[in-house]
């Protein structure tokens, strides 16, 4: 075994038990608090939610803990254990030609690895999810949109994968440049198709009915000068009875979607309280600036691969007897995940902060009561828990635990008394 092994086996171990160690922490501190609603939520959420909310956290958490044992083993499974050396046998055995055997092999790799982790899925969706009363998923629609995913992968990962392997084959030294920008169109190109081609695939829109709170919205949008392609309704009770809110796309195609489970859980002035933390993102930049991290980080990952496909102990030093482009970028997908899982807590620490900016804007734009309101209501009725373990929180949540940002709100109340987009 190589230096190089012993370092992937090595943070591949210590992501794992990281990751264990953390989810015990949550687990200790959510049962340790059950039988108690702090006294911040006292007179708005009672106690038989907030236990059901702990018993969600566990159950989740558990699975969660599987799924890791699972990762862990899997990597073991496709290196040493010989899996991604089956698999360049099986592509060679279809007889294609070149670039074509490694679109196949990678094709393989990406089915397999969803049909292994369908198990868990299925068992999150019918049996937690139903436990709890959340799932409203049917068998046929999952199984539907599991074809339609399918076939979204072979339809736009197929030509992808070609130009990226084309681009590792011909391009010289400087492929990963190249393949970086076309991984950037990419990712744009599917920010702004998204909201109309391939969301209305698996769920319906319906613009937002006129009423108070369509007024209000509206209202909101013009004091704040905020341009966008509508607001629509999704109908997410076909799935689920979760309630979110999101905006989707860029420039002019930007949407405004609400969950009809979010409609009917919030009262109008909720709904624009809502929207106004959701515009404080955009107000602040942090949409962009978010794509232009992402886009950063992809681009060290392809020249960090571009040298490291060169190397023969990349290859060797995982168990993959014949060096080739698309065994490199696989290798590379399969212990990535490990060497950046201490990124993890950095990057949920400016997503926290931008959380607290754009609660500011709220506040500022509408009503910051309303928006407690409405984010009481949220984590009760999405059985998010109250009672965090600190340490969890900080690696994993990129929103602060709801008694911090409860705190937060509350203390930005008392500064802005005036509705003023400038904030």
């Amino acid at each position: 075994m190589t230096l190089w092994t012993w370092t992937v086996l090595l943070l591949a171990v210590t992501a794992t038990a990281t990751e264990l160690y953390l989810s015990w922490r949550q687990k200790a501190s959510v049962c340790a608090r059950r039988g108690n609603v702090p006294a911040a939520f006292a007179n708005s959420i009672k106690l038989p939610a907030h236990q059901k909310a702990a018993d969600y956290t566990m159950a989740r958490l558990k699975l969660k803990d599987t799924s890791q044992l699972t990762g862990l083993i899997m990597l073991l499974a496709w290196t040493f254990g010989g899996g991604l050396n089956l698999l360049d046998g099986i592509s060679d055995a279809a007889g294609l030609p070149g670039l074509w055997g490694g679109v196949i092999f990678m094709l393989f790799f990406f089915l397999i690895a969803h049909l292994l982790d369908l198990p868990a899925d299925i068992y999150r969706t019918f049996a937690i999810e139903a436990r709890f009363g959340f799932n409203k998923i049917s068998l046929r629609l999952y199984l539907g949109d599991m074809l339609k995913q399918t076939l979204l992968m072979l339809i736009i990962g197929t030509p992808l994968l070609w130009v990226m392997l084309a681009l590792m084959q011909g391009a010289g030294h400087m492929w990963w440049l190249y393949a970086w920008l076309v991984w950037s169109a990419f990712i744009l190109l599917m920010i702004w198709v998204y909201p109309t081609f391939i969301a209305p695939l698996f769920n319906r829109f319906e613009p937002l009915p006129d009423g108070p709170m369509k007024a209000r919205i509206e209202a909101l949008l013009s004091r704040c000068r905020f341009h966008s392609n509508g607001l629509y309704v999704m109908d997410g009770s076909r799935r689920s009875s979760h309630g979110n809110a999101y905006f989707t796309g860029l420039g002019r195609a930007k949407r405004i979607v609400f969950f009809d489970t979010l409609i009917k859980q919030l009262d109008a002035e909720e709904a624009e309280a809502v929207l106004a933390h959701e515009l404080g993102h955009f107000h602040h930049g942090h949409v962009k600036r978010r794509i232009m991290m992402m886009l950063l980080l992809s681009l060290l990952g392809f020249a960090l691969l571009g040298w490291i496909a060169q190397q023969t102990w990349f290859y060797t030093g995982l168990g993959v007897s014949r060096p080739s482009n698309h065994a490199a970028l696989t290798l590379f997908l399969l212990v990535m995940p490990f060497f950046t899982f201490m990124l993890t807590p950095l990057m949920n620490r400016f997503s926290r902060r931008n959380e607290f900016e754009a609660d500011a804007y709220a506040v500022a734009n509408s009503n910051g009561a309303a928006l407690i309101s409405a984010l009481v209501k949220m984590y009760k009725y999405n059985a998010s828990t109250l009672t965090p373990d600190m340490l969890y929180s900080a690696w994993h949540d990129s929103h602060p635990p709801a008694p911090v940002r409860i705190v937060h709100i509350e203390q930005c109340m008392g500064k802005y008394s005036s509705r003023s987009c400038d904030m």
